[in-house]
């Protein structure tokens, strides 16, 4: 028996929770109502994380930036959920040590004054001493990049966001959640008593009608459309006023022998004042990001030239690195929501979130990032049951910061690093059940085998040529034509699995988007 098939929401079903996106923060919500005993939902359109959740810079981080702005709170809570994550899935998030390069004397300083700060409001939970470098320090450990007066050193946290995602989605289904993905939201009508929500299954092609008491709106970037179609069914429904702004980032990957980092880089100022990581992850190196307001929000957005034309202009000033497109792996654009309309610059609006009761037993939780999902879940279980739209949980208190996540390995430092080449590792404990599959000796590229297709698409739900090699294995973000090339046998094994289309010829049609063209 598939353990980790899609639960039974069947038509009919009757819930206390519907949690619709399964992104961080409703993967996050669906963890903590299972485990504090509610009849739980959830569905997602796509695929797990294969928005914002899937795009990020890798960073389990409080947020340096947000000292200079005095969000002290928001970074101590973030510092703080940053321990809880490394703890509850170790091998999927680890410490990472950052080299900050000074320009000037003034700079090195203030930024050493700021890096001290953010030690010590991670107070017992800091994960290394910062401490200062000499020039000579600072050169070899960042080999080829221009000359700083000295630098500084921190640590911060890093991880695989996709396979995160992936595991809490396992740990809300073990807990007792229906978790679909490939299932989008039709309708939403207002009852008597809570919600009824039209459902259409893309994997049969059938639609279906569910019940839930409360329905938790965790779309990200797409909260609107979804207030949109609860409100156009509610006669004295309010006017509509949009909640979220979408700012996108870009990231480029390169070959780590281009970049040859073991620690990453913050550039805290580039020219026009955005901030610039690169950072070694899964065998490459991750060059990013920018920050860039746009008016709506694409499924698969696109990288704007003048993105493009900024990283590669700071790669070479400030890494001292000239690419040409060619040595671009791949380019992957990620779209942030910013809760409150864009009134200058997306980088000074704010990542804290946002939670909205509409209606009653309906909330639309938006804004935050990947490092707070857990106190982001708590706090949207607790404002649920305070308006009183659910009755206390059936099992009490869900601690969730001590539940550790499906696939975790005991505790301690795990034995490979998210730096490291993608591997059986990525699996943690499951990593043996992984090999038992047909065809773990059969290579198709970038590490990935036979057998580990076949246990996704038995056991992590993947349906299509996107969903293994954009997510259940990173290579559509490592290196695109190489994903391309992949995609074919991937294709043959997913309907063997499955029996369903897996979708091959758009994959290759968002394998060329992936990659830049000479």
């Amino acid at each position: 028996m598939n353990k980790y098939a899609a639960g039974p929401l069947e038509p009919g079903t009757v819930l206390d929770l519907l949690v619709v996106g399964g992104g961080a923060t409703g993967l996050g919500v669906a963890v903590q109502a299972a485990l504090e005993g509610r009849q739980v939902g959830l569905v997602e359109s796509r695929d797990f994380a294969s928005g914002t959740s899937s795009r990020s810079t890798k960073l389990l981080h409080g947020g340096v930036r947000y000292l200079a702005q005095g969000r002290l709170r928001l970074v101590r809570e973030a510092l703080h959920e940053r321990a809880i994550i490394l703890r509850l899935a170790p091998h999927l998030a680890q410490p990472l040590s950052f080299v900050v390069p000074g320009r000037t004397w003034l700079s090195w300083a203030w930024m050493g004054l700021g890096l001290k700060l953010y030690q010590y409001l991670a107070g017992a939970l800091s994960l290394g001493k910062t401490v200062a470098l000499s020039r000579q320090a600072t050169a070899q450990a960042l080999p080829g990049l221009p000359t700083p007066v000295a630098g500084m050193r921190y640590w911060d946290g890093q991880f695989e966001d996709a396979r995160l995602a992936l595991a809490l989605a396992k740990t809300a289904r073990q807990a007792g959640a229906m978790v679909h993905n490939h299932m989008r939201v039709t309708a939403l009508e207002r009852l008597a008593q809570g919600w009824l929500v039209s459902l259409h299954d893309e994997r049969s092609g059938q639609s279906l009608q569910v019940q839930a008491a409360c329905v938790v709106n965790a779309t990200g970037v797409w909260v609107d459309g979804v207030r949109q179609m609860a409100m156009k069914t509610q006669a004295s429904a309010p006017a509509f006023q949009a909640l979220v702004t979408p700012s996108q980032g870009v990231h480029m990957v390169v070959k780590r022998a281009l970049l040859p980092i073991r620690e990453a880089v913050l550039i805290p100022h580039t020219d026009d004042g955005r901030v610039l990581f690169a950072l070694p992850w899964l065998g490459a190196t991750v060059i990013g990001t920018t920050d860039t307001p746009r008016p709506d929000a694409p499924l698969e957005p696109r990288p704007l030239d003048e993105e493009l034309a900024f990283l590669f202009q700071q790669t070479e000033r400030s890494l001292g690195l000239r690419l040409a497109r060619s040595d671009v792996q791949s380019v992957w654009v990620g779209l942030r929501p910013l809760v409150g309309q864009a009134q200058g610059a997306t980088s000074q609006m704010s990542r804290e979130h946002l939670i909205l009761r509409d209606a009653p037993g309906l909330f639309t939780v938006t804004g935050g990032k990947w490092t707070t999902y857990r106190s982001i879940a708590e706090d949207v279980l607790q404002q649920i049951q305070k308006q009183a739209d659910l009755p206390p949980a059936p099992a009490g208190q869900a601690h969730t910061q001590q539940h550790r996540l499906v696939g975790a390995p005991p505790a301690g430092r795990a034995a490979h690093s998210v730096s490291d080449a993608p591997g059986l590792h990525l699996w943690g404990t499951e990593a043996e059940e992984v090999q038992q599959m047909p065809g773990s000796q059969n290579d198709l590229g970038l590490g990935l085998t036979e057998a580990m297709v076949r246990f996704a698409a038995r056991s992590e739900w993947a349906l299509t040529v996107e969903d293994m090699l954009a997510r259940r294995w990173r290579a559509l973000f490592l290196d695109a034509r190489q994903a391309a090339h992949m995609a074919p046998a991937v294709a043959a094994l997913l309907q063997a699995e499955t029996g369903l289309d897996p979708q091959l010829d758009a994959f290759l049609g968002l394998c060329q988007q992936y990659t830049l063209a000479d």
